[in-house]
């Protein structure tokens, strides 16, 4: 059995997830709450969901 960490496709969803956090830092703050929040939620569901 194979851990997940070791799945690149794991590792490349963690990577996706870095780059959307530094993209929607630079996000006007009236985004902070919705559109920087569901970008954020939406892009941590990936390698959470690989994980499962």
């Amino acid at each position: 059995m194979h851990r997940y960490k070791d799945l690149k496709f794991w590792q490349l969803s963690r990577e996706f997830c870095k780059n959307i956090y530094t993209f929607t830092a630079k996000f006007p703050e009236e985004e902070k709450f919705g559109l920087v929040s569901q970008l954020r939620r939406a892009s941590i569901s990936i390698p959470s969901n690989i994980a499962e």
